[in-house]
């Protein structure tokens, strides 16, 4: 092979690696900016509507799917809105008739602050169950929502079939242990500082001071100031980095909705006036399911997970009649793995029939 033609082919196969790599790049920019819209067209094809439904008084929003099987009750975590179940929602329905909804303080649901407590946000789910949904149901809760499941279980149990609790804070998210926790140090810390900040714009004031940026660590700097540009260029719409990934964008996308003083109710204790959650588990009697994730910690002790192992164990051993996964993911297992999580579903499904 001549010197001339070995260079040829040498910049042949650069230049399609270039090209490959550039496509590459070009599909994870355009994964990232566009999960969200993805998934929402998919969850309309599924057939789910929008809706509102008075509550207790309270404005409640909801999506319903098709009736396709037993009823299935959806509960947020704190600062999203029902549409984090979105990769979820298409194939959930074609075994359950699911509503997914709106947490007061969260999307399009009333900011109703008096009910900001896992014990009133259970009884609300509660009465939403009689008059919407209209007959038992099963009940799946992520993080905080895990909570308001637990006690909605314990409080209803002829309205709750069964009760899916995906990595719920138990025992880690009351004061004084919260202090170490993420949630506390990310999300309740900068709820109650912007509620006495003067502030109007909490999306740019956690961009400015929330912890989640501390875990990138030298690029900590570059990213928010993007991230703010970002803000300044697109007001009133969601926060999209082309460079995070869809698990870390999903935490910015529905936060214009969400309010602070959800936030404060875990920085002071409140969420949980009146709920013990130990006395509270050991009273659900119907089938459960608890999902724990990987629990982490960063250099200064801090618990960047829900639960720890031991958090896990002790809820397991507080729940009668239980199936526990243990599970390889981030904090959002239904979010990072639609697929795992339906499958926990479906076997659920299945349990419940014989």
């Amino acid at each position: 092979m001549t010197l001339r033609r070995f260079v040829r082919i040498a910049l042949l196969v650069t230049g399609g690696l270039l090209l490959l790599a550039a496509l590459a790049a070009g599909g994870y920019v355009y994964r990232n900016v566009t999960y969200a819209e993805r998934d929402a067209d998919a969850v309309r094809e599924a057939g789910f509507v929008e809706k509102q439904s008075t509550v207790n008084g309270s404005l409640m929003n909801y999506a319903e799917g098709p009736d396709n099987g037993p009823s299935l009750l959806l509960i947020h975590g704190q600062s999203v809105d029902w549409r984090h179940w979105s990769r979820v929602l298409p194939d959930l329905a074609e075994h359950y008739h699911v509503f997914a909804i709106d947490v007061y303080g969260h999307g399009k649901s009333a900011r109703v602050p008096v009910k900001y407590t896992a014990k009133a946000l259970a009884a609300d789910a509660r009465q939403f169950l009689t008059q919407v949904v209209r007959e038992p149901a099963v009940v799946a809760g992520h993080s905080s929502g895990g909570l308001i499941a637990a006690v909605l279980a314990a409080d209803a149990p002829a309205q709750v079939q069964a009760v899916v609790l995906e990595d719920p804070p138990f025992f880690s998210s009351v004061l004084p242990r919260a202090e170490k926790t993420f949630n506390y140090v990310g999300l309740a810390s900068s709820a109650h500082d912007f509620l006495r900040s003067g502030e109007s714009d909490f999306t740019a004031y956690q961009i400015r001071h929330g912890a989640i940026w501390d875990l990138f660590k030298g690029a900590k700097q570059s990213m928010q100031e993007y991230a703010l540009s970002y803000r300044k260029e697109h007001p009133g719409e969601p926060l999209m980095i082309f460079y995070m990934p869809p698990e870390l964008n999903e935490s910015f996308r529905a936060m214009d909705s969400y309010d602070p003083h959800f936030g404060e109710t875990f920085y002071d204790n409140s969420f949980h006036q009146g709920f013990d959650h130990a006395a509270t588990l050991s009273r659900i009697g119907v089938p459960a399911v608890l999902i724990h994730v990987k629990d982490l910690y960063d250099d200064k002790g801090v618990l960047l997970a829900a639960m720890s192992a031991d958090d896990a164990q002790q809820a397991r051993s507080l729940l009668k009649d239980v199936q526990f996964y243990q599970v390889d993911s981030g904090h959002g297992f239904h979010f990072e793995r639609p697929d795992e999580f339906n499958d926990i579903m479906l076997d659920l499904e299945k349990r419940l029939k014989k």
